[in-house]
């Protein structure tokens, strides 16, 4: 737990007088993906549960955008069929055609489908260091 976040969620109940400051720090929100001034929010990443991940900026190492089509990623409604990847619940995304994939150091990498690709990829070149932001 960081700053009261536990899997990107406030671990605690937030008091009223604090909820404009905390919901100040999003730069971006779709409903499924936050990115805010530390990191990065998977919501609905983990399988079963639908609990979110989150990732500080730090932690990311490379940012890679790739088409999306149907064998790749555009029908995965939630994980991925290639082990290497792994897609949080979007059931918007056959709609989608731009996969953001987030290179963190691990076999599998985190990869999400935001509503506006153009804005969360300038906020991560904005906040991260990673290579190939683009």
């Amino acid at each position: 737990m960081r700053n009261g976040l536990r899997n990107g969620t406030l671990a605690f109940p937030l008091p009223r007088c604090l909820y404009r400051w905390v919901t100040s720090n999003v730069l971006y929100d779709d409903g499924k993906i936050v990115l805010d001034h530390e990191g990065v929010t998977l919501r609905r990443y983990y399988f079963p549960l639908g609990t979110s991940k989150r990732i500080w900026y730090g932690q990311i190492q490379q940012v890679r955008t790739q088409p999306m089509g149907w064998l790749t990623g555009k029908g995965r409604g939630w994980g991925s069929a290639h082990p290497g990847y792994w897609l949080p619940l979007d059931v918007s995304r056959p709609r989608k055609s731009t996969l953001i994939v987030l290179e963190v150091g691990g076999h599998v990498k985190p990869s999400f489908s935001p509503d506006d690709p153009e804005e969360v990829l300038q906020i991560l070149r904005q906040r991260t260091d990673a290579e190939g932001a683009s």
